[in-house]
């Protein structure tokens, strides 16, 4: 039997509680009131027109001779439009001097021999020019006052409804930091529970001695489960804000906030209706694992009843889980881009989440198999899951490109719109992610021999969990903090949270039950599965040389 080492356990919690910690600082370091969003705000903006003033002064003008000063060039700038509005208004009041000493001159040549009532009249026009050019400052400068006074409340509004979007964006970025994290290890727990209950419908024999590995993973749903169901209550009482139909009037015509897409979706984006679906597909899953791992410890005694019933339930469980799993994907991560939908999505996040399942018990495999706690399990059976590791990984890109080539061509703004965001914004991690989950696998894995040469495995793995959570942080990052994102303290916690949590889950789990399914019918044919190149590479080499 397995024994839970303390080291193990300890690093375990150690994870744990470092990813509590920083979680807690993220949160404790959101903005909690619009002022403060104003002034994070005004300190990025500092800095950006700090570090391009920076780079002016280093460049300089004219071809880089010439330093450049920002604050120079402003009050330059600031002068010369204050003396352009001097020599404006100069220019009119000359104008008008201009007009009556035309007029005075006419008058002179006119009527030379009037001289007292030309200046009667001279004094009297003047007075009247001097009464003008008084009243039309008086109005100018009253216009403008009004003009720039509307034009100031136009900006200050403009910025105040611009800061409060960027304030709900920082105060969403630490709670989903962590919910990327919880549905990553959520799915790949998922997604080994049903590879594993395909292996018993297909009757798979080379698989029988990975059994206990992937049960013990498995035992990892019932701890996320728990924190998904936290998250699922406080997001029905209104806690966070990550998905926009929650929104107060979203469904109400007469209010401003009134969204006509959404409001056609109500028979399925309803707050009841949510609650109860995600509540439902975690009793379906979790009641599933239970009873699997319960009768498959059972089955060691050789009853070949529970061997059949444990088929009949992992049929069950296997077209429970098609459907379920397409709608937490269109509730949970879809929901959170109400005006998109793909009817290839679910398809998209089975893909995903299957090739790290498969990933996560390839590398479970090697470290127990390392530490000698897996005797039957050999080369062969390493090589079939970085079989599927490959394949999978053509599938998911597959997938990746269908989505994106259909909708790209299409060119239907109602569906761009998701990808147009995410080039915007996201073109970094939203390209990077197709050489992590595609190139780089396909590069390293194609070659058969690699496919049992357990560190390359693990490299190959390594990179294929970073391209999925990838992956699954521009799913559900842009429709929540928009451009307010990173890779921080908050995405880091998160993850070695359920890191921890994960460990702590597979390996408990793993020494509580023999780690060689004795009673199972196909034990044998898995013990003895062996490709003949495998088991005589070392023969056949020294044969050729």
């Amino acid at each position: 039997m397995y024994q839970f080492s303390g080291k193990l356990k300890i690093f375990a919690f150690a994870l744990m509680i470092l990813g509590v910690l920083g979680t807690a600082i993220s949160f404790m370091s959101a903005p909690k009131s619009l002022e403060e969003a104003k002034e994070i705000i005004a300190k990025q903006e500092a800095a950006h027109h700090g570090g391009h003033g920076e780079n002016h002064a280093e460049e300089g003008h004219d071809g880089g001779n010439t330093p450049h000063n920002t604050e120079e060039h402003s009050e330059t700038k600031k002068s010369n439009h204050e003396a352009g509005e001097a020599n404006h208004e100069d220019g009119s009041h000359k104008d008008d001097s201009h007009s009556d000493a035309f007029k005075e001159n006419h008058s002179d040549t006119s009527n030379v021999a009037s001289t007292h009532k030309k200046d009667s009249e001279d004094h009297l026009t003047n007075a009247h020019v001097e009464d003008h050019k008084s009243t039309k400052a008086d109005n100018s400068s009253t216009h403008g006052s009004d003009h720039a006074a509307s034009s100031a409340h136009s900006d200050n509004h403009h910025d105040d409804h611009h800061a409060e979007h960027l304030y709900h964006q920082m105060k969403n970025r630490p709670v989903s930091a962590f919910y990327v994290s919880l549905l990553f290890f959520l799915g790949i727990t998922l997604l080994v529970l049903a590879f594993y209950a395909g292996q018993r419908i297909a009757h798979a024999g080379w698989s029988v001695v990975l059994f206990r590995v992937m049960e013990a993973i498995t035992a990892n749903l019932h701890y996320v489960s728990i924190v998904m169901l936290v998250f699922i209550i406080l997001t029905a009482m209104h806690s966070f804000h990550l998905f926009p139909w929650m929104a107060e009037g979203t469904f109400d015509p007469a209010s401003p906030k009134y969204d006509p897409i959404v409001d056609g979706k109500k028979w399925w984006m309803n707050l009841p209706g949510w609650t109860i679906r995600s509540v439902f597909y975690l009793v379906i899953w979790n009641g599933y694992r239970f009873l699997i791992r319960r009768n498959s410890i059972k089955q060691d005694n050789g009853d070949l009843k529970l061997h059949k019933r444990n088929y009949n339930m992992s049929v069950a469980f296997v077209l429970l889980f098609m459907i379920t799993e397409s709608m937490a994907s269109w509730d949970w991560i879809m929901g959170i881009d109400p005006h998109w939908f793909s009817t290839l999505f679910g398809w998209y996040v089975l893909a995903t989440f299957l090739v790290s399942a498969l990933t996560v018990i390839c590398l479970v495999t090697i470290y127990l198999r390392s530490k000698g706690h897996l005797p039957l399990v050999n080369d062969s059976h390493i090589h079939d899951l970085a079989k599927f590791m490959f394949g999978f990984s053509v599938f998911w890109t597959y997938l990746w490109f269908a989505q994106f080539m259909l909708i790209w061509y299409a060119d239907m703004p109602e569906e761009t719109t998701y990808f147009v965001q995410r080039f915007n914004e996201y073109k970094v991690p939203f390209l990077g992610m197709v050489v992590l989950n595609f190139i780089f696998p396909v590069l390293v894995l194609i070659n058969s021999d690699f496919k049992s040469i357990p560190w390359v495995i693990a490299i190959a793995g390594v990179f294929i969990l970073v391209g999925h959570y990838v992956d699954l942080f521009v799913m559900i990052m842009p429709g929540t903090v928009g451009g307010q994102w990173g890779f921080g303290i908050g995405e880091i916690s998160g993850f070695l949270f359920f890191l921890g949590l994960f460990i702590f889950a597979t390996f408990n789990a793993f020494a509580k039950a023999p780690p060689v399914p004795k009673g199972n019918p196909f034990l044998h044919e898995s013990e003895t599965h062996h490709y003949y190149v495998i088991e005589h590479r070392g023969e056949d080499n020294n044969a050729h040389h």
